[in-house]
């Protein structure tokens, strides 16, 4: 991790164009600029571990991160995989508790750290604050909701072809370094990577995709969305 020296009309810019902060007054922004830093990763670092305490609300100036948890006996399983612009680490800001997640860069990235006391102290003193952290929470609620769905009423086969569906072409038969493995994918789909292996196969079988050398090309996307 390395500390990037930002000027104050960068940092303003950025919280303009994040939903926690673009309803606020200029005053506020410059208020909560102060407590901004920016730091650089390079690919794989850890941003921080669970348990952890929180250093306080992240933004993505560029590049991507994954939140993952990490079962007893060393599975991985990822919850999101966050990209530019992206906020994460909200949770442990406001309820004081320590980091509910691990988080990791997943290519060379550079991220915004907001430190959380003077997030907390700003809420209670500007109430349109509050009001966007509550509507974020909600949103961020909504999504796990959403994944809590998708794990409990559909197959991973199902679910495969959902991520395989959402994946840029890079990710799917690009380069190796940009290409997702089966373990990545099942640690994105809460399963292993056997499992993953026999989904493929079922998805090649139904003539969806070709699977070669590690490269997965799409040949029916009608075929694939009906696993969907």
């Amino acid at each position: 991790m390395q500390s990037i020296l930002t000027q104050v009309d960068e940092k303003i810019t950025v919280l303009k164009s994040s939903s926690y902060f673009n309803n606020l007054s200029l005053p506020i922004l410059v208020e909560l600029a102060a407590g901004m830093h920016l730091f650089r990763y390079e690919k794989d670092e850890i941003v921080f571990w669970e348990g952890d305490e929180s250093a306080g609300l992240h933004i993505i100036r560029t590049g991507s991160v994954k939140l993952y948890k990490i079962s007893p006996q060393g599975r991985q399983l990822v919850i999101k995989v966050l990209e530019e612009g992206a906020t994460f680490n909200e949770v442990p800001v406001f309820d004081h508790q320590p980091n509910p997640v691990n988080v990791s860069v997943v290519e060379d990235s550079e991220i915004w750290v907001i430190d959380s006391c003077l997030l907390r102290s700003s809420i209670t003193k500007y109430p349109e604050l509050a009001q966007s952290v509550i509507h974020n929470l909600c949103v961020n609620l909504r999504m796990l909701l959403g994944t809590i769905e998708e794990l409990s009423f559909y197959q991973v086969t199902n679910r495969l072809a959902r991520l395989i569906n959402k994946l840029p072409a890079e990710q799917l038969h690009g380069s190796n370094s940009g290409r997702l493995t089966q373990d990545e994918m099942a640690a994105r789909l809460g399963t292993v990577r056997e499992v993953v292996a026999r989904s493929l196969k079922e998805l090649e079988r139904s003539g969806a995709i070709d699977v070669k050398r590690g490269q997965i090309r799409v040949l029916n996307n009608e075929r694939l969305e009906e696993w969907t």
